[in-house]
């Protein structure tokens, strides 16, 4: 299992049976699914932090229809590019909620030290269940339970974070890949919510103690051709509270939909 540290104490595990035990004697149960729960009572804003179990259904389905299989090839890819030649990089998928991109960037690169970590209980439960391969870990974006310098590479897919985590966690020279909305990202779907379309960022500046090195576009158009699928996509988003009935119904109405998916990847190495 990943070498991840007691969330209490920050000193290392050691597996007795089913339990991950530190120097401390804190202990800490894997569960049947394999995964480790290292988020601390004290560290919870809700009794379940998170997405809540409707969004992650309906990102679930809507993941393994592929519609955005594009997107997590690329992030492999570039993944991939930049750990070349480093056999030993250890990844950190921050934010992995079900596992899906987790699992794509583990299947194109399968020699590597993978782990996720999201702080939904429901999601890291679905995801070890389902990859077998990858350890998952809950645990909070701002207090993640790894050591000083762990990992070669961080992916970080619209989820939060804090730069002192980011700078701790990751070596010297090495990356941040971030992937978040570009300006025509879901616009056909904003278009019907809002009467003015406010356009997401073009480019996001640098995490505080890293440079940014590369910025890839991502621009595809996805053919949906199921109301299903469209109300998965549209219940994984901010965008299920926007609809209101009448306008949810004429988007329905319609016989197939064009949506246009829209990306920045971005690449940062730590100075």
């Amino acid at each position: 299992m990943t070498s991840f540290i007691c969330p209490l104490c920050q000193t290392p595990f050691t597996r007795t049976n089913n339990t991950q035990v530190c120097e401390n004697n804190h202990h800490f149960d894997i569960a049947k699914e394999g995964y480790l729960n290292l988020l601390p009572v004290q560290s919870k804003s809700s009794k379940n932090p998170g997405d809540n179990q409707e969004m992650m259904i309906a990102r679930r389905a809507f993941l393994n229809t592929d519609g955005y299989l594009p997107l997590a090839n690329k992030v492999a890819e570039v993944s991939k590019h930049y750990l070349a030649g480093n056999e030993q990089a250890r990844i950190l998928d921050l934010g992995c909620g079900e596992g899906y991109y987790t699992n794509i960037i583990k299947e194109k690169l399968p020699n590597y030290d993978l782990c996720g970590v999201d702080i939904s209980k429901v999601a890291v439960r679905y995801a070890a269940k389902r990859y077998k391969s990858i350890d998952f870990c809950v645990a909070s974006a701002y207090q993640i339970p790894l050591a000083d310098d762990a990992l070669d590479l961080m992916i970080r897919i619209y989820a939060p974070s804090k730069a002192e985590e980011l700078q701790r966690l990751i070596k010297k020279n090495c990356y941040l890949i971030t992937v978040t909305p570009a300006p025509r990202h879901l616009y056909q779907l904003r278009e019907v919510i809002y009467e003015q379309i406010n356009a997401h960022a073009e480019d996001n500046e640098a995490v505080n103690g890293f440079s940014k090195i590369e910025k890839i576009g991502l621009n595809y158009t996805l053919e949906i051709e199921s109301s299903q699928q469209l109300k998965d996509l549209i219940n994984m988003t901010p965008f299920a509270w926007k609809f209101t009935k009448e306008k949810l119904v004429k988007l329905l109405n319609q016989s197939k939909w064009q949506i246009e998916c829209d990306f920045n990847i971005e690449i940062f190495q730590k100075d």
